[in-house]
């Protein structure tokens, strides 16, 4: 038996569903997708309107740490699967010279806040500079395997490049199998980042949706599918 769970971020409605083994769908509607379906950590969350779309708003907390800021989708339960979403990122206001608007998911979620996260770098993916350009991509667990560490112990593994733009909406899917781990960007066939090792043990967690520091956010038509 195989479970489909979708919500929608800021659309008209959300759907959970059980799909069986025979194709049968059993269906029942739940509320309009709301701030209050998110549980924030070192994030503001709003219902905006984001170029011409209805999406949440997620901020970084000013003085957040880096992987401490996201909001978690309430009772959500992930293991292996698809997760798709439309999202743009974009530094905020104020943001230092840093910030590139950092923005993506974070999966598995354990109750000790482990987790582990794929995420894009908007402002890298058109930058004049070959270096930043492949690191528009990025695969990281917390909390022992920050980007640091990763270019440290295995350069270029963990990273690559994908065109991007700041503040622009853009189609991001990840498929999660064991410690595997690929990222579609755009609507891609192929994969724009190979993961084969993922960092922790593979266990069923929470979903959330994922800034980094000094980025603003935007998130819209969540689908989660579980394997």
């Amino acid at each position: 038996m195989s479970s489909l769970f979708v919500v929608r971020i800021a659309g008209a409605c959300a759907l959970l569903a059980l799909v069986t083994r025979f194709g049968a769908i059993l269906a029942a509607p739940v509320a309009a997708q709301s701030v209050g379906q998110l549980d924030g950590k070192n994030v503001s969350i709003a219902q905006t309107n984001f170029k011409g779309r209805s999406a949440v708003q997620v901020i970084a907390a000013p003085d957040a740490l880096n992987a401490a800021s996201y909001a978690v989708v309430k009772s959500v339960s992930f293991l292996n699967g698809t997760i798709e979403v439309d999202l743009a990122g974009q530094p905020a206001a104020g943001a230092g010279g840093g910030a590139r608007g950092f923005i993506g998911i974070a999966f598995r979620l354990q109750g000790n806040g482990a987790y582990e996260y794929i995420y894009l770098r908007p402002t890298n993916g058109r930058a004049d500079d070959q270096v930043r350009r492949n690191h528009s991509t990025q695969y990281s667990s917390h909390p022992d395997f920050d980007f640091a560490r990763s270019r440290q112990e295995a350069p270029e593994k963990y990273e690559s490049y994908v065109d991007l733009e700041p503040g622009v909406w853009t189609k991001y899917r990840i498929e999660i199998e064991g410690r595997k781990a690929r990222l579609y960007v755009h609507g891609a066939e192929q994969p724009c980042l190979i993961v084969n090792d993922m960092k922790l043990e593979p266990r069923a967690g929470g979903v959330a949706l994922w800034v980094g520091p000094g980025t603003e956010g935007y998130f819209s038509n969540l689908k989660i599918t579980a394997k």
